[in-house]
């Protein structure tokens, strides 16, 4: 039997392991984490030159905000990551307090994620029919 001729093992949706676009949250999810993460990350240039934040202070809290939010958009997978998820969003708005933007963008990505959920769980329910 060639390579071609085997029938194929595994996954039989043809989904790589821990691959979130098999799930409509997890895509959903990831896709708010990923787009969060580039706000978040520009952010630090704004805090530092036009808010006169501290360069390390901006560079660890929301640099750091931004690498967890990647971390996370690939953790997905497991089921503590939605709520550990939920918990990110509440610290992002925390970041308003250097940079007051973020009060409104964080609450915006707060909206968006639960919406995100919301409307995966409606998706995966419409597709369960």
């Amino acid at each position: 039997m060639s390579v071609q001729e085997r029938p194929p093992t595994g996954n039989p949706t043809g989904n790589r392991t821990g691959d979130p676009s098999g799930n409509p949250v997890r895509r959903l999810l990831s896709t708010v984490l990923a787009c969060e993460a580039i706000v978040i990350g520009l952010a630090v240039p704004v805090a530092i030159a036009v808010l006169k934040v501290d360069a390390l202070i901006a560079g660890l809290v929301c640099g750091g905000l931004a690498v967890i939010c990647l971390v996370m958009a690939g953790m997905l997978r497991f089921s503590w990551a939605v709520p550990a998820g939920t918990a990110l969003q509440v610290l992002v708005i925390a970041t308003g307090f250097m940079v007051p933007t973020m009060f409104f963008l964080g609450a915006l990505f707060g909206v968006l994620w639960g919406t995100a959920i919301w409307m995966g769980r409606k998706a995966e329910g419409a597709g369960a029919r």
